[in-house]
This record gives structure tokens, sequence and C-alpha cells, in this order.
């Protein structure tokens, strides 16, 4: 049996009438950069998330870096960020000559609280935690540290869309909170997209003008800026998908289910917290694992058909030492990535499938 990891052309397949109609119409209209489809999505993500303001731009890591931006961040300033995280959030963070100063992540994969305190300093500034495969951070102990330390908060949400922490959506806790919509995230486009959330109507003006070259609502030039719009053509896809979000939010959560069911008895396995509606509404993004003999298992299951990954190509951000990261003294996230692995987690997968990776994983640890 195969069981690819991605399968980016099922949704397509299932849906082509549709997306062929949305296609056909946007050509007609020849409506393609900042038109009514894109307005309307940005009206629609606002209204689900229960914030202010949301703004479409060209990808997640321009959403970060303009946000920054926009919150007034300068050189040399530190922003505390967790070594578990895709290199782009550092990289929005150096590209304005401040600097990402990493922290540890717990056995959940999530931000390491305690470990943020050891990292503050006189020039930190923010918090930036990473609501991680679709799971928030603990964001009351975040929030108090914050506040204790004067700090602001900024969320670099790209993996978590619609997940909660005691009913609050990913995204909308500090300054400004980003959504990625790549392809492989959970509310993807066909390309590069991304979102910045925010209550501010300061921040959300300068993003505004800073997306579309410096312009006001006018069209007229009145700031130094940028391109980095979300393509219209993209924002009538995404409103599309994101009328069935909810369905396949709850579908993701029944996979997770399943996993946690058939594999909660094997104690050769670190499980991610099962679907709770008590602090926390996982909407996983990835279903990640930590397993014992972890590069074995990996090459068995791919044996059998099953692909899996290990996340961002088991590389934490301390280990990118030409960089400039030589921090080598993050224990736990080094453990975390010898360990962590990443089950197929779609709406294209069935339970058939999912049977068959359990019970090959099972196998694994009878064998070996």
């Amino acid at each position: 049996m195969k069981i690819p990891f991605f399968n980016y052309s099922y949704e397509f397949k299932k849906n082509r009438k549709d997306y062929l109609k949305i296609f056909n119409n946007i050509g007609q209209r020849g409506a393609f950069i900042l038109q009514s489809d894109l307005k309307k999505f940005e009206e629609n993500i606002a209204k689900y998330l229960k914030v202010k303001y949301a703004i479409g731009v060209a990808n997640g890591t321009d959403a970060i870096w303009l946000g920054l931006m926009a919150s007034g961040i300068k050189e040399n300033d530190e922003i505390i960020i967790p070594s578990h995280t895709y290199v782009a959030t550092a990289a929005a963070i150096h590209m304005l000559k401040a600097k990402p100063i990493l922290c540890e992540c717990k056995v959940d994969g999530m931000m390491d609280e305690e470990d943020i305190i050891k990292r503050i300093s006189k020039k930190t500034k923010a918090i930036m935690p990473v609501q991680l495969n679709g799971r928030c951070c603990d964001m009351d102990k975040i929030k108090k540290i914050a506040k204790g330390y004067k700090l602001k908060i900024f969320e670099d949400a790209a993996q978590a869309f619609g997940s909660k922490y005691k009913n609050k959506f990913a995204g909308t806790f500090g300054e400004f909170g980003t959504i990625s919509l790549y392809p492989a995230k959970l509310l993807g486009c066909y390309g590069d997209g991304g979102i910045l959330l925010t209550n501010s109507k300061k921040i959300a003006s300068s993003v505004n003008q800073l997306r579309d070259h410096g312009r006001n609502d006018k069209g007229k030039v009145v700031s130094w800026g940028f391109n980095s719009r979300l393509d219209n053509l993209q924002a009538a896809i995404l409103n599309y998908k994101l009328k069935n979000y909810k369905k396949d939010i709850l579908f993701r959560r029944k996979v997770a289910n399943y996993y946690n069911n058939k594999l909660i008895n094997n104690k050769n396995l670190q499980l991610p917290p099962p679907p709770s509606l008590n602090k926390n509404f996982d909407v996983y993004q990835n279903y990640e694992i930590q397993a014992y003999k972890r590069n074995k298992l990996k090459v068995y299951l791919q044996r059998k058909g099953i692909r899996c990954l290990i996340q961002w190509n088991g590389d934490p951000i301390h280990n990118f030492s030409k960089l400039g990261f030589k921090n080598n003294s993050l224990k736990k996230t080094t453990k975390y990535f010898n360990n962590c692995l990443m089950l197929p987690m779609n709406t294209s997968v069935n339970f058939k499938q999912l049977k068959f990776i359990c019970k090959e994983i099972n196998n694994f640890y009878k064998k070996y």
C-alpha cells in the first residue's frame, strides 16, 4: 500500500469543476491584484477568527517581518523564539537586523515558558510563540511573562489556523499574529500566501501600506513600501476552501484520535496530546510523534510504502551554524529532534490506510 505524506492533487481533483469555474470567473473579470475576492477573504478570515483586521500578503514569512516593521522593531532588538520552528521565523527577525534569541521546547514540542525567562535581557522587546502543528502554546503563562517583563507578544501561527487556547484563536493573542497559506498548510492555496492578523488599527494601516509600495487607500504613495500582496485568484480559491474548513478540521481531529487510540499502548512512542476541549482545541496541521529508534522506524515505514517526514529536515534553528547560531545548550530541543517523526495527516488519508500505518508501526517494534 502506498500512502503519500502530501497529496496535493487530491482536493483539486475532488472539486475540479468548482475550481475551473473560479479560474474562469477571475480570468473573465481580469481581477488579479487587490480585487473584491481578496477583500472578501480578509473579511471572512477576520470574522472567523474574531479579530478586527486580517491582511492578505504574499507569504507567511512576509507577514512576520511586515508585522515586526509595523510594530517598531529595530536593529539589535531581541525577540525570543523557540528553536523548534521553521527558519522563516528567525529570518524575518534577522532581515530587520534584529536578533532572534532561541529557547527550548517542551515534550509536546511547544515553547518552554520556563526557558523563556532565562533568555530575557535588557535588549529583549518581545516573545514570539510559534503555534506549532496546529496547537497553541500555554498562552496564560506566556502572557504573564510578557506582562511581568513589559514585553510585546507576536505570534507565528503559520501552522495553527483555527486552533484555540481557552476558546481564543491562535494568532489573536498578541500585537499581531501570522498565518501561512502555503499549499501544505491547513488552509492552503495553490502557491504562496499569508495573512497578518491584528486588533491594532495602527499596525493594520501600516501593513496595508507596506504590502503595496507604501500607498494609502487613495492610491497615494505616503511611505516606503514593498510588493507583498496576496493574489486575488488565490483569495478566491481560499474563500471556496474556507467553506469546508470546519469539516476538514473535524476530520483531522478524527484521524488524530484514531492514531492515539491505536498507538497509545506502544511504550516506544510519545504521542501528541489527544483531541481535547479543555484548554486546547488542536487542529492537527501535523501529527508529530517521538519514537524510539526513529530513523530505523522511518526507513521501515518507507519500505512499506508509508511516507513520513522529520520536520525541518531534522534541524532545529540552533543547529544552523552557518547562520551564526552557536547555542548548543538546548538539550531538550536536541533530544526532541533526535526522536520526532510526522505521520501522514491530511484530508485525503482514509481509515484503511490509517489502520495499515498503525499496524506497521506496532509490527516494527515487535521485530526490533
